[in-house]
């Protein structure tokens, strides 16, 4: 049995990837996509014509519209490959308005209805700052599915859990990368692998007190650097994995142990914590590597989210 095999015997197995012709090969549950991976996918010449195509039908309507259109096309072509869900996400440039980020939740969603597709398969992406999570928090009330994402610290997953988020996506590779660039000269690998890892021990930590308390959001480990912090978050409710390290877990035959589990959580003694909008924001800023890695994700995403614009503009 293949490690990818095993992994998806304890995990939900989501493929991370706008270039969904790779998707038969791993046979995900589910898929997520992002700006980032959108304008790498639409560069390629595998998927030139779903990028002229969605823009010559609907030349002369606002960029924002268009793209939203553009993001909805890769979904519904993601989701005839794939039995499960899709994420698609919001602008990152709203990451801080939660109305304008409601009001794009709800446009993607009909866009989505108008092709036909039932709508409980499709996740609205949001960043997990207080506005985003409010939004979230107002959408699945509606029942609207989020998955919160550029998730960095315990305040932010807590913060979603309460708000009644469906899904996190806690990054454990860009806490990885902080933690290795803080460090410099004195970082050694191998005391900061698997389980030691600082992104791992962040899901662990967040997945450890949603199954304590009971809390029914998804835990959903991304942005994964290596194998060994994929192997060392098995059990996790899901965790979206790239195409290159899909690969490595398919071509490798070592065993694969269960490495979080839910029952045991409900066995540790944990504090119950909450945040209102000051104390939020007090222990985000507390945080130096997520204060960071938050702002630093948003102006990535909104760069392409630009470049993007200016490939429909072109087109």
């Amino acid at each position: 049995m293949t490690q990818l095999d095993a992994l998806k015997q304890l995990t939900t197995v989501v493929a991370d990837t706008g270039d969904f012709k790779q998707l038969s090969a791993y046979q995900p549950q589910d898929a997520t996509t992002n700006p980032s991976l959108i304008l790498k996918a639409v560069q390629k010449s595998d998927y030139a014509t779903l990028l002229n195509e969605t823009v010559a039908a609907h030349r002369g309507k606002p960029v924002d519209e268009i793209i939203d259109h553009l993001l909805v096309r890769f979904g519904k072509e993601i989701l005839a490959l794939i039995p499960g869900r899709v994420s698609t996400e919001v602008d990152a440039r709203l990451s801080f308005d939660t109305q304008a980020t409601y009001d794009r939740a709800h446009r993607i969603i009909d866009l989505y209805k108008a092709e036909g597709i039932d709508t409980s398969r499709v996740l609205i992406k949001i960043a997990s700052t207080w506005e985003g999570i409010r939004a979230a928090e107002k959408l699945e009330k509606e029942g609207i599915h989020c998955n919160l994402t550029l998730l960095f610290s315990f305040a932010q997953a807590v913060a979603c859990g309460d708000a009644g988020v469906k899904l996190i996506s806690p990054f454990v590779g860009r806490i990885y990368d902080w933690y290795k660039k803080s460090a410099g000269a004195d970082w050694n690998e191998a005391d900061n692998a698997g389980a030691n890892d600082p992104g791992v021990k962040s899901v662990t930590a967040i997945f450890n007190y949603y199954k304590h308390f009971g809390i029914d959001t998804e835990v959903m480990g991304a942005s994964f650097r290596n194998v060994g912090q994929i192997t060392a978050l098995a059990g996790s409710d899901l965790l979206t994995i790239s195409p290159d390290l899909l690969a490595k877990l398919a071509e490798s035959n070592d065993p694969l142990p269960q490495a979080l589990d839910a029952q045991a959580a409900r066995q540790l003694k944990l504090e119950k914590v909450s945040y209102d909008e000051a104390s939020f924001r007090y222990a985000l800023n507390e945080d130096a590597m997520a204060t960071e890695k938050l702002a630093e994700g948003i102006r990535a995403f909104a760069a392409d989210a630009v470049k993007l614009d200016k490939l429909i503009a072109a087109a």
